[in-house]
């Protein structure tokens, strides 16, 4: 378990540390804030297209091998983005393609250490809420500690040696998968979970790609609670993008604020989520999960709406974002458990693949929607707007019978992979997660 948190850890702040390092990179070379939109896409229109196709293949080759692949892709890439840059042969075109290189290579890369958890909480004897609230913990620490070394290594040293930091932190979490983590660990799921079927578990290690991906997709779609998290998770993706990637800074600009106040409250938010995280993983095995998920979704997301649209002083912003924080942090752990437990291991990457991305897939349009109504409407109104969507959202979502499941998880039998077929009753970044 140890491993595979580390390896998650640098490999998430390489991650972090690029989001800062590479857009100031390219906003600084080419002074156009379009083109830094561009490359913003490259990399995210990639990450989510290939890792909603990538597991079937995670499934098929093993997730072990898969993420250290992923790690060693995108510090080659990384790398050579350094490289050319200091070579002075680094147009534009080329940017670009070794920025989608680096997206399309994360994405199956996370993937595969998120569906390893399970099989290393097994291994480390650790409850499975405890596991995923120390994956939540280590994404917090990421989201918290990532932005601060990339914000500080740019401003010491230039966006280039931010991207030299990245291409470390990818370079060593693939030896961490290679060195530290077993070679038995993440062998592929026919061939782990279904050596006792005979022919059947021979005729499963030979499915075509597509059949795999349509057993993923046949599962997802049957899986009623499931489906009504990744609906809800994908709205509250696409109103949290808004606010992180628009509203908050139009905010800033009409108030009389600046960049500080906006990076002072997602400091305390980061700071304060990995205390949920860490609470999360010592009781969340012990709480009864369908009320603490939606009082902590109501104190992680309106409020902050709210809190802007009224224009509260500073430091009841820095409260109220303080205790969203604190919130959030025990979302994931719950939304990882909901998915590791109903989701059959030999099943767990296509279907969890195509989960993340659909609920990822209103984030690239959340900035573009959020500018849209400001202009349209004025921020206070949007805000407003906003803040009641998100509560309506979960509150709503809430009331529905499948979620009376979340109380009563049930364990999917490992040994053979079932038939696709509908189920009557039945993730979160996240992994479907929250955005991080």
């Amino acid at each position: 378990m140890a491993g595979l948190l580390a390896a998650m850890t640098v490999s998430l702040t390489g991650t972090r540390v690029s989001a800062i390092a590479l857009p100031w990179f390219v906003l600084t070379t080419t002074g156009s804030p379009a083109q830094t939109g561009v490359v913003a896409f490259a990399e995210m229109a990639p990450y989510v297209l290939v890792k909603a196709l990538a597991g079937p293949l995670v499934d098929r080759v093993g997730p072990r091998r898969i993420s250290w692949v992923g790690d060693v892709v995108s510090a080659t890439a990384a790398g050579t983005v350094v490289l050319l840059h200091a070579l002075d042969l680094l147009p534009l075109g080329a940017l670009v393609t070794l920025v989608a290189v680096v997206g399309a290579a994360r994405g199956p890369g996370d993937l595969a250490k998120e569906i390893m958890i399970p099989e290393a909480a097994e291994r480390g004897r650790v409850p499975l809420e405890r596991a995923t609230g120390l994956m939540g913990v280590t994404e917090r620490l990421a989201q918290t500690a990532g932005p601060a070394a990339g914000g500080a290594m740019v401003a010491l040293l230039g966006p280039l040696a931010g991207l030299a930091i990245s291409v470390t932190c990818f370079a060593l979490g693939s030896m961490i998968v290679a060195w530290a983590l077993p070679r038995g660990m993440g062998h592929s799921a026919p061939a782990q979970e279904a050596p006792e079927a005979g022919q059947k578990g021979q005729e499963a290690g030979q499915e075509g790609y597509w059949r795999r991906f349509g057993q993923g997709f046949t599962f997802l779609r049957g899986e009623p609670l499931l489906l009504s998290v990744v609906v809800m998770v994908g709205i509250t993706n696409l109103l949290d993008a808004a606010f992180s990637q628009v509203l908050v800074f139009v905010w800033a600009r009409e108030s009389g604020h600046d960049a500080a106040v906006v990076g002072l409250n997602s400091s305390v938010a980061g700071a304060t989520a990995v205390g949920g995280s860490l609470v999360a993983a010592a009781v969340a095995h012990r709480m009864r999960r369908r009320p603490v998920f939606f009082v902590a979704f109501l104190l992680a997301g309106p409020t902050r709406f709210l809190v802007l649209a009224v224009d509260a002083p500073v430091w009841a912003m820095v409260t109220v974002f303080a205790v969203g924080g604190f919130a959030a942090g025990f979302l994931n752990p719950i939304l990882g458990a909901i998915s590791y437990e109903r989701v059959p291991r030999h099943l767990l990457g296509r279907v969890n693949a195509l989960r993340d991305s659909l609920a990822w897939a209103g984030i690239p349009l959340g900035g573009l929607v959020g500018g849209a109504a400001v202009v349209a409407a004025g921020l206070t109104p949007v805000l407003l707007a906003g803040g009641a969507a998100y509560a309506l959202t979960t509150s709503l979502t809430g009331l529905r019978p499948e979620w009376r499941q979340l109380d009563r998880p049930r364990r999917t039998g490992p040994s053979v992979v079932p038939a696709p077929r509908e189920r009557a009753g039945t993730t979160d970044g996240g992994r479907a997660e929250r955005s991080p």
